[in-house]
C-alpha cells in the first residue's frame, strides 16, 4: 500500500502553533490514519500533521467526499477494534457526513473525528465565507448521536478536550466523539508551553464485572433449562471470547440465534447454530424461541422484539436473562435504542465480560460437562453452474467453493438481501457486519477502511454490495486505488432498489392496485450504468457485467488474485432479484 508519497521535509520537531498541539495528540493516541476531505477551516492541522508529524502517525488518506471517510473509519473501527480520526471541513463538511455519523453511532463503534469552524471571534474572521463557515453552536448537529462533543477555546483546552473525547469513544459502549477546532486555535503560534500529560492515564476504564451472586443465579437457570437459547448480539470479535461463547452453548447444550447486523459471532456451521443468520426473524429461528425455557441475551439488537414476534404458539413464556450495558447512552433523539425489553434478570455488564465466569460455574457448581460437537458436515456438491442469470446464493456458493481450507476471506459487507445459509462463518473475522443505521451508501467506504485495518492479515476482504449501495459512493473506489488498498468489491448489480420494490409491492397489495407499478422511481436502468467502467475510471481494475452464473467461479477466481497481489479490484455481477435471495420474510411483513 502507498502511503509514504515524497514530499519535503520541514525539520521542524517542536511544536510552535495551536494545530501542532492537536496533531501531537493524534500521534499520542496512536492513531494510524486520519481521513480527510480537504478544507480551509482545518488548513492548520492539514499543516501539521503533514509538516510537524511528517505524514506518519498517523497519515493522511484523501476521500473523495465526507460521507466516505466517515465510512472508512467506521469499517477500519470494526476490524481494528480501536478509532481512526476523521477531520470534517466545518460546517458544510459536517453535514455530508452526519449519515455515516449516526450509521457509527447505531454500531456503537468507537471513532474520533475533529471538527473545524472559522473563526469564533468575530474581528478576525475573513472575508464572506469564513462567516458561512462559522456555527455558534455547530455540535449540536450531531450532538444527539455523539458520546460526546466540545469547542475548546485554547490549545491547551484542546488538550483535555481531546483526552475526554478519545476516552469517552473507547469506553464501552463505543461511539463517536466529535471535537470543534476553531480556525484561529488552529493557526495562531503558542504563546507559552502547552501541557500534554501521560496518555496512558486516561485510558478508557477498566469496566466493571457482575456479582458472584448475579452470576450463580444465572447459571443456575442456564443449567435447569431444558430449551436454552442464546441470542448472540453486539460481542466483541476475540477469539478466546468466540471460545467461550463456543464453550458455553456446548455445557448447556443451548441453541443459538446470530443475525447478519452483527459481525460474526458463533460458528454457524456448529450443530447448535440455529437458523440462518438473517437480518430478520426467520420462522426457524422462531420456532426454536418458541421452544425456550431460558434466553441469555448478550446485547441482542431488538429483544423485545423479537420476543414478540413469537407470541403466537409459543408454549410458556422464556425466563429472560440479559447482559448489556447498552442503556447508558440511550436518549430519546432517535430508535436506535429499540424497543424497551421486559426481562426477569438485567446484568449491568459487557457481555463477554459474564462467559468465564457463567463457564466456570456451569463446570463446578453445576457439573455440567462440555458436549463434543462437530461442525454440520458440508452441503452436498450443487449442480455446476449455469447459464442462468447469478443469484445471491450462486455467490456464496462460488465463494465458499473458492476459500475451501486453504483461504481466510472477511465478507466486509454483504445486501440487505443476502441468503446467509449460503456461506458459513467460522472466525469472529468471516463477517463483520451491517452498518448500523441502514444508510445508503456506506458500503464503499466501509470496505475500503476494514481492508486498511486487515493489511498483512493474510486475510481477504471482500465487500458485496448491491448496485444503489455501490453508487451512492462510488468515489471511495479512488482512495482504495490511490492508496493502493487491496479489497474486492463484488457489486450485486440488480439494477434496481429492489428492496423499495418490495415494500412498493406490499403497498400496492393492500391497497388493491396495480404491483406491475411497483418498479417506477426504483429501477437503475436505461441507460444501465457501467460499473465497470466507473471502477476503471476511478483507477480500480474491474470487470463485467458477468451475467451466467457458470462465468461467476472464473470472475471471482481473478479478483481474487488480483487482490491477492495487493491491488483492488471490481465484479459487476448481474444478479436476479427474484431468485436465491433472503426476501420471503420481507414479503410476508
Amino acid at each position: 500500500m502507498n502511503f509514504k508519497p515524497d514530499h519535503a521535509s520541514s525539520g521542524d520537531k517542536v511544536m510552535g502553533w495551536g494545530s501542532d498541539v492537536v496533531a501531537e495528540m493524534l500521534r499520542r493516541f496512536d492513531i494510524d490514519y486520519v481521513a480527510i476531505n480537504p478544507g480551509s477551516s482545518f488548513r492548520g492541522l492539514h499543516d501539521s500533521v503533514v509538516n510537524y508529524l511528517g505524514n506518519e502517525t498517523p497519515t493522511l488518506l484523501l476521500s473523495l467526499h465526507e460521507q466516505s471517510a466517515v465510512a472508512m473509519a467506521h469499517g477500519y473501527a470494526k476490524v481494528a477494534g480501536k478509532p481512526m480520526a476523521v477531520v470534517l471541513h466545518s460546517n458544510v463538511g459536517l453535514m455530508c457526513g452526519l449519515m455515516s455519523i449516526f450509521n457509527a453511532w447505531c454500531d456503537r463503534v468507537p471513532m474520533l473525528i475533529l471538527g473545524a469552524t472559522g473563526a469564533v471571534d468575530s474581528a478576525v474572521r475573513r472575508s464572506w465565507i469564513d462567516w458561512e463557515h462559522t456555527f455558534r453552536d455547530q455540535g449540536a448537529l450531531v450532538r444527539q448521536y455523539v458520546k460526546w462533543d466540545d469547542q475548546p477555546a485554547s490549545a491547551q483546552a484542546a488538550v483535555e478536550g481531546m483526552l475526554r473525547a478519545f476516552r469517552m469513544a473507547t469506553t464501552a459502549p463505543c461511539g463517536p466523539t466529535y471535537v470543534i477546532l476553531d480556525r484561529r486555535l488552529q493557526e495562531d503560534a503558542l504563546r507559552s508551553d502547552v501541557v500534554i500529560p501521560d496518555i496512558e492515564r486516561f485510558k478508557a476504564p477498566a469496566l466493571g464485572l457482575p456479582s458472584g451472586e448475579v452470576i450463580d443465579k444465572a447459571a443456575a437457570w442456564l443449567a435447569e433449562a431444558r430449551n436454552p437459547v442464546i441470542l448472540m448480539g453486539r460481542v466483541s470479535q476475540r477469539k478466546e471470547d468466540w471460545d467461550l461463547r463456543v464453550r458455553l452453548a456446548e455445557l448447556t447444550g443451548a441453541r443459538v440465534i446470530t443475525d447478519l447486523r452483527t459481525g460474526a459471532t458463533f460458528p454457524t456451521d456448529h450443530p447448535l447454530h440455529g437458523g440462518p443468520a438473517e437480518k430478520f426473524p426467520a420462522p426457524v429461528n422462531q420456532e426454536i424461541l418458541r421452544n425456550a425455557d431460558v434466553v441469555l441475551s448478550l446485547d441482542w439488537y431488538d429483544l423485545e422484539d423479537w420476543m414478540r414476534s413469537i407470541e403466537p404458539g409459543a408454549k410458556s413464556s422464556p425466563k429472560i436473562i440479559q447482559v448489556s450495558i447498552d442503556y447508558q447512552i440511550h436518549n430519546g433523539y432517535s430508535g436506535d435504542h429499540q424497543r424497551l425489553a421486559a426481562v426477569d434478570l438485567d446484568i449491568a455488564a459487557q457481555p463477554d465480560a459474564v462467559l468465564k465466569p457463567l463457564c466456570e460455574r456451569l463446570a463446578t457448581t453445576h457439573r455440567r460437562t462440555a458436549k463434543s460437537y462437530e461442525a454440520a458436515a458440508p452441503a452436498e456438491p450443487a449442480a455446476a453452474f449455469g447459464d442462468d442469470i447469478p443469484t445471491l446464493a450462486d455467490i456464496g456458493r462460488a465463494m465458499t467453493i473458492l476459500r475451501g481450507d486453504t483461504r481466510d476471506f472477511c465478507l466486509v459487507r454483504v445486501p440487505l438481501n443476502w441468503p446467509a445459509g449460503s456461506y458459513q462463518f467460522r472466525h469472529p473475522l468471516d463477517y463483520l457486519g451491517y452498518d448500523g443505521g441502514g444508510g445508503v451508501g456506506s458500503g464503499p467506504g466501509m470496505a475500503v477502511g476494514a481492508a486498511l485495518a486487515l493489511a498483512g492479515s493474510g486475510r481477504v476482504p471482500i465487500a458485496i454490495i448491491g448496485d444503489g449501495e455501490f453508487l451512492g459512493a462510488a468515489s471511495a473506489l479512488w482512495t482504495a486505488s490511490h492508496y493502493r488498498v487491496p479489497v474486492l468489491f463484488v457489486v450485486a448489480n440488480n439494477r434496481s432498489y429492489f428492496t423499495d420494490e418490495i415494500q412498493q409491492e406490499m403497498v400496492a397489495r393492500q391497497r388493491g392496485r396495480p404491483v406491475e407499478n411497483r418498479w417506477i422511481g426504483q429501477r437503475i436502468d436505461d441507460p444501465a450504468v457501467s460499473l465497470a467502467g466507473l471502477a476503471r475510471d476511478y483507477g480500480v481494475e474491474a470487470e463485467g457485467p458477468v451475467e451466467k452464473a457458470g462465468d461467476l467461479m472464473e470472475a471471482l477466481r481473478r479478483g481474487l488474485s488480483q487482490v491477492e497481489s495487493g491491488k483492488p479490484y471490481l465484479i459487476d455481477v448481474r444478479v436476479d432479484p427474484e431468485r436465491g435471495g433472503a426476501f420471503d420474510w420481507l414479503s410476508s411483513h
